[in-house]
């Protein structure tokens, strides 16, 4: 695709970099935005943000380690830190994490999964337009919005053996750039009823893109690992479960005598 956005004073712009960049920023803002609607601005709101974002990188590293491993038999956490992939799925993780222990750290006792949620969205829907422009786009696809990439664009792309001219791929990320959008979308005009446990929101998104990318990584075209299914798969199946988990006891509990007695007296 366009490795590089363009170049400046002689220096290449990364496309990739150059947009997950621009993610974090918009999602920065967003957060910002939210948190300034909720109340007073609160310090320890920028030790949280900043600990999400570290632990969000980390994860990121951590979540390509085994790949970068099998490959280079190099071991070392520096390696895989400084030359290893990156995942999406790792990095959110990571990110869910250093969010919640560092507001341990900083005894910030209030739930921001609300302030997340739509910032999240908003910061992967851009960031995945770096991932279109440089990374594989898909598995082979009969659909008329397929892609079909240029001799020199498939040249580029390593390990694929169907990215070979006349074949037509998935444009998997243009999905996931959909579904964030509009993710992003719904959680800023998401209603809002009179019983419900803040911070929510967050754990809704991830259930949604959890389900989402499951099933998009059957057209994604990333290496299989056990039974037909990839490394993020394998992760996604329990990380769902946990979630979906979470809800069912939400559902249960909400549903029972004692908390319908308790909404009426909220609701008056």
């Amino acid at each position: 695709m366009h490795p590089v956005l363009f170049h400046l004073a002689g220096w290449a712009v990364p496309s990739h970099e150059t947009f997950i960049f621009l993610g974090v920023v918009a999602a920065t803002l967003v957060f910002w935005v939210q948190a300034d609607r909720q109340g007073p601005f609160d310090e320890r709101l920028l030790w949280i943000v900043a600990g999400t974002l570290f632990c969000g990188a980390v994860g990121a590293k951590l979540g390509t380690g085994w790949r970068y491993v099998a490959q280079t038999h190099d071991h070392s956490l520096l390696g895989i830190l400084e030359r290893g992939g990156r995942s999406i799925v790792g990095g959110l993780a990571g990110a869910y994490v250093g969010a919640v222990v560092t507001k341990r750290l900083v005894g910030y006792r209030r739930r921001t999964g609300d302030l997340f949620a739509p910032a999240v969205a908003i910061g992967m829907a851009i960031g995945r337009i770096g991932c279109f422009l440089s990374e594989q786009v898909g598995t082979p696809t009969t659909l008329p919005w397929g892609l079909r990439l240029s001799d020199e664009t498939l040249r580029r792309i390593p390990n694929c053996p169907y990215c070979v001219p006349g074949v037509v791929l998935h444009p998997s990320f243009l999905y996931e750039i959909a579904f964030h959008a509009a993710m992003f979308v719904w959680l800023l005009v998401y209603w809002r009823p009179r019983v419900r446990v803040e911070g929510d929101l967050l754990k809704i998104y991830l259930l949604a893109y959890a389900i989402f990318r499951f099933f998009v990584e059957f057209v994604r075209g990333n290496p299989v690992l056990w039974n037909g299914l990839t490394g993020s798969q394998l992760f996604l199946i329990p990380s769902t479960l946990l979630l979906a988990a979470y809800f069912a006891k939400r559902l249960w509990v909400d549903g029972s005598p004692h908390s319908r007695v308790v909404a009426e007296e909220v609701a008056g």
